[in-house]
């Protein structure tokens, strides 16, 4: 038997001057209405770290290395399914950020991290909040086990 897969999530957090970019998600029928870090899911043959420089230049047009990208922490969720979304901080990127697809997303805004909108999709909040030195992993929406 064949074993299900997970869906994999990959969030970039971009940090200019002590603010976080975020965006209003739009027209997706995922938390739509409300605040999130760009990026998506990991697509076949792809590495957390090649779908989020592919998310970045569609998200926001902008460009990313490999290097660039450092691993925060990881959320294993359940909610609609059982789901892994991994967080990761860009230390550089080309480009200044846009609204590449206005269709999904329809404003742009940076945060402090300390200072979060109520706005902001519950577990994306909770990770931005957990944030710290060393890479991190949170179990959320599971039972005790």
């Amino acid at each position: 038997m064949k074993a299900a897969g997970i869906p994999t999530g990959v969030h970039v957090m971009l940090v200019e001057g002590g603010r976080m970019l975020f965006m209003r998600r739009a027209n997706t029928g995922f938390f739509d209405g409300l605040l999130s870090l760009p990026g998506g899911h990991v697509e076949p043959g792809e590495s957390i770290r090649m779908a989020a420089i592919r998310e970045m230049a569609e998200e926001l047009a902008i460009a990313l290395r490999p290097q660039d990208l450092a691993l925060v922490g990881v959320v294993h969720r359940l909610s609609d399914t059982n789901r892994i979304d991994f967080f990761l901080r860009a230390t550089a990127w080309a480009g200044q950020p846009r609204r590449a697809e206005p269709d999904k997303c329809d404003a742009l805004a940076w945060h402090a991290p300390a200072h979060l909108p109520a706005d902001v999709v519950p577990y994306v909040a909770a990770a931005v909040r957990t944030t710290r030195a060393e890479p991190w992993i949170v179990e959320s929406g599971w039972p005790a086990p």
